[in-house]
């Protein structure tokens, strides 16, 4: 009977290391692409009710429309890659045909440099030997634009690789889109097999999280940095869209459009009448905050789950994972929640049963 049990033992331990080598070398096949296929599945929940839509309209053809919506997924994320490398290979051109011609020149250092305080007239006697000796100039100070170089190249660089990611997560969303239904109710079950009887639910409530929170976050994001275009445009201010797309990003990761209003009231001030300053200003004032009125009617909607759990997680989960936290936070503490209310209500239940009534 002892050998008999030691025989299990061992079958069992045997099976284990096994099936954990197998689990290992998944993980690290996986790990490399875990944040492709997290942004992945983010984008297949927020999309989904999208191309739900779009198949219906093309007569059930489903890939198509994962197709088409990945099509145009590639071109937003590819097309500032292709953008910059041809305006980059424009440049480089130009450059050196001006190099090769002797053509290549600084301009005059700009009136009013030398009179700013503290740096201006270090920075106007550098910009001025590099207009009367380039050459001279750039081997005095090349490993200073060395350094320089490598900083701007490693960011670009780390800006292309991140947009290249983001493509790929495109092109995986595109694929999960057709077996989504199916993916779901696997994930039911499995949810059902953890935090039985509840799981399903969670998962459910995990994709109503990711939805709301797109449409909080980026959706809101979107509608500011659009009004922010159009109160710079109504007021003449040059590069409106470039401005636009800086509070866009700032409100995706909540900070809001203010660091780019308050330059552009002071700019008001100092160059327009009073009256169209005051008028921008005042505009530029609820501008500024309409995110905290919009965010929470569009994250909470059709959510059971208290607002502010769902905000927390929205910063803890910036501040944790980063941006893509902004959606993980969120759906994680909104679990967290329903299961802590479960097993508080799961308490109460117990305390309530009379010791008479057992029997």
């Amino acid at each position: 009977m002892e050998r008999t049990q030691n025989a299990k033992f061992v079958d069992l331990a045997i099976r284990m290391i096994f099936l954990g080598l197998f689990v290992y070398s998944a993980f690290l096949m996986v790990a490399p692409l875990a944040s492709a296929v997290i942004w992945a599945l983010i984008l297949c929940v927020a999309l989904y009710p999208l191309y739900d839509w779009l198949q219906s309209k093309l007569g059930g053809r489903k890939k198509v429309a994962a197709t088409a919506l990945a099509l145009i997924g590639l071109a937003f994320t590819l097309g500032p890659v292709a953008s910059a490398m041809f305006g980059a290979t424009e440049l480089w051109s130009e450059f050196a045909d001006k190099a090769a011609a002797g053509g290549l020149k600084v301009p005059p250092p700009p009136e009013g440099l030398k009179d700013i305080p503290v740096v201006g007239a270090k920075a106007a006697s550098i910009w001025s030997m590099f207009e009367r000796n380039l050459d001279g100039a750039l081997a005095k100070y090349a490993p200073q634009i060395l350094d320089v170089s490598k900083t701007v190249f490693g960011k670009v660089l780390g800006i292309g690789l991140g947009l290249l990611g983001m493509a790929l997560s495109v092109i995986i969303m595109g694929v999960l889109f057709v077996p989504g239904p199916n993916l779901v109710r696997g994930l039911r079950k499995f949810g059902n097999r953890v935090f039985a009887p509840r799981g399903g639910e969670f998962v459910d409530l995990a994709g109503a999280t990711v939805r709301n929170v797109t449409k909080g976050v980026i959706g809101v994001a979107a509608i500011q940095a659009v009004v922010v275009w159009i109160l710079l445009k109504m007021f003449g201010i040059s590069s409106a869209s470039t401005l636009a797309l800086i509070s866009l990003i700032l409100s995706i990761i909540q900070i809001g459009p203010g660091l780019v209003l308050l330059p552009v009231i002071i700019y008001a001030w100092s160059s327009m009448s009073g009256g169209a300053a005051l008028a921008l200003t005042v505009l530029a004032v609820p501008v500024s905050i309409m995110d905290s009125f919009l965010r929470p009617v569009f994250i909470s909607k059709g959510l059971d789950t208290p607002m502010l759990v769902i905000l927390i997680g929205v910063l803890g989960g910036m501040m944790a994972y980063g941006l893509v936290g902004i959606f993980i936070g969120p759906v994680l503490l909104a679990v967290f929640y329903e299961l802590f209310v479960l097993w508080i209500e799961a308490e109460s239940e117990v305390d309530e049963v009379v010791p008479g009534d057992a029997g």
